[in-house]
This record gives C-alpha cells, structure tokens and sequence, in this order.
C-alpha cells in the first residue's frame, strides 16, 4: 500500500506543477500582447518626445507636433477624447491614446508649456516662463 500512495502523489505533484507553469506561462502572454500592441509604445514614444521638446526649448518658443498616427489606433475613442490625449501638470507630460492606460514622463525645464489639439492628431504648444 506504501508503494501505491506514493506513485499517486509524485502524479498529483506533476500534474499541479504543470497548470501552474501554463498559468504563468498564459499570463506572460497574455502581458506581452497586451503591451506589444501599438497604443502602450506610442504613449511612452510621444510622452518622451515631448518631455525632451520641452527640455530642449526656451521660453517663447512655439513647437508643432503631429500625432496622426495615433489618431489611427483607435479612432472612435480619439473621437470623443483627442483633446485630453496630452495633458500636461506641473512637469509631467501625460499621453493618453486609450481608455484604460496612459504614460507619463517628467521634464526638468523651469517652464509652462500650454498644450493645444486639434483633432487631425495636430499639437500645439507655447513655452512660457516657469
């Protein structure tokens, strides 16, 4: 009977490790799919660009930026909410191309850049005087 018991754990053991490593496995995927897509890399790619814009830039300087592509992600959504796609609070600049998400990155110019879109996927900002 010794023998019997210990066959029957050593599979129960085997089968648990196994829908464990496909549980991880599939939320591994399922991780990488969701930020492979093209929404998450555009945040971080404009929030970086324009935090750099701003780094770079003096106060009276005027910067146009087009963002059509990512009017094209999601067109319905960009629709109703392009004019808060780029926000910017204090010295973060958030990108926001859809409903549940987001990317913010930080500048460290002393300045107050005011943002405006347009709905073709078109900035405009105006650096002022911190």
């Amino acid at each position: 009977m010794i023998g019997r018991r210990k066959k029957g754990t050593i599979l129960m053991e085997n089968i648990i490790f196994i829908i464990l490593n496909l549980a991880f496995i599939s939320i591994l995927l399922l991780f990488i799919f969701k930020q492979g897509n093209g929404d998450a890399l555009l945040e971080q790619a404009y929030a970086k660009k324009i935090a750099l814009l701003i780094d770079a830039s003096k106060p009276g300087t005027e910067i146009f930026l087009e963002m059509s592509d990512a009017s094209e992600i999601s067109p319905e959504w960009w629709n109703e909410n392009f004019e808060n796609a780029v926000s910017i609070n204090g010295n973060l600049v958030t990108v926001k191309l859809r409903e549940n998400g987001g990317y913010s990155y930080s500048f460290f110019n002393d300045v107050a850049p005011i943002v405006d879109m347009s709905p073709e996927g078109k900035i405009y900002m105006v650096i002022r005087d911190g």
